[in-house]
């Protein structure tokens, strides 16, 4: 752990649930940055910029700045902006992210890409298989992730992925996915902590799309029993995370910092 430079951090399970703070994860943060490593939130969360992301984690007491944030939306602007510039998008989302899209065009219709983000109400019939025409008659298919579910205080919650799963299936296409659990988001989070997969660690509540995968791409993960963690997913995963640890409170007692961390 002497070589840790910098940690990446999921939010929703790791940080809190529904946007309420973990026990402990407020102090436990605010020790990390006083030891000096770099931070990063890393999160595929689609239902809301990186600003408004920031400023409802200032609100709980988490000592977050908009550029801590990387979110999936963010990242795939990027993407389709080197992969397919000047495309017509059309977006299925739940939410309002437009301000992180950037430069993106969104249509209505005829699109060269079909851009699939986080679940909510507007995952209807009717939207599904929209997009299901516009990926039979040649559209692209870009995810900003593959999350079957995540947890909120009410309990788990479909998300995308499950519908994704789908519709590359009667598509018969696969999706490029830019958020967790692909390679190029873990870089794009070292690129801009200017840091080596070796010196960086990844907390989060996901196995497979955040601990498992940034392990494959060169980081330390870590594993958290909360937000969406459960045992016989960790005994069925893929992989064995590097650390399992109760919560992200642990987290400075695993790198080995000192002082009162609230706990």
């Amino acid at each position: 752990m002497q070589s840790v430079r910098a940690v990446l951090i999921d939010i929703d399970g790791v940080l809190t649930v529904s946007w309420k703070p973990l026990p402990g994860a407020v102090e436990a943060l605010r020790a990390i940055r006083a030891a000096g490593l770099g931070v990063a939130l890393v999160t595929n969360t689609t239902s809301r910029t990186r600003a408004s992301i920031a400023g409802t984690l200032s609100d709980a007491g988490f000592e977050v700045r908009a550029e801590d944030v990387l979110t999936a939306p963010s990242v795939t602007a990027a993407h389709l902006a080197e992969h397919f510039p000047g495309a017509r998008c059309a977006l299925l989302n739940s939410g309002d992210i437009a301000e992180d899209l950037g430069d993106v065009t969104l249509v209505d219709d005829d699109p060269e890409v079909v851009v699939f983000g986080g679940a909510g109400p507007e995952f209807d019939y009717a939207s599904l298989n929209r997009a299901f025409g516009f990926l039979q008659r040649g559209a692209r298919l870009v995810a900003m992730h593959r999350n079957l579910y995540w947890r909120t205080d009410a309990g788990l919650q479909l998300d995308s992925g499950a519908f994704l799963l789908g519709l590359e299936q009667a598509a018969r296409t696969e999706a490029e996915v830019t958020g967790k659990p692909s390679r190029a988001f873990f870089e794009a989070a070292l690129a801009r902590l200017a840091v080596g997969g070796g010196q960086a660690l990844m907390v989060g509540d996901d196995v497979e799309s955040d601990v498992l995968a940034a392990q494959r791409a060169g980081l330390t993960g870590v594993l958290v029993r909360t937000g969406k963690f459960q045992q016989e997913t960790l005994d069925g995963a893929s992989g064995t995370p590097d650390h399992v640890v109760d919560s992200f409170a642990d987290l400075p007692e695993l790198l080995g910092l000192t002082g009162d961390t609230g706990r």
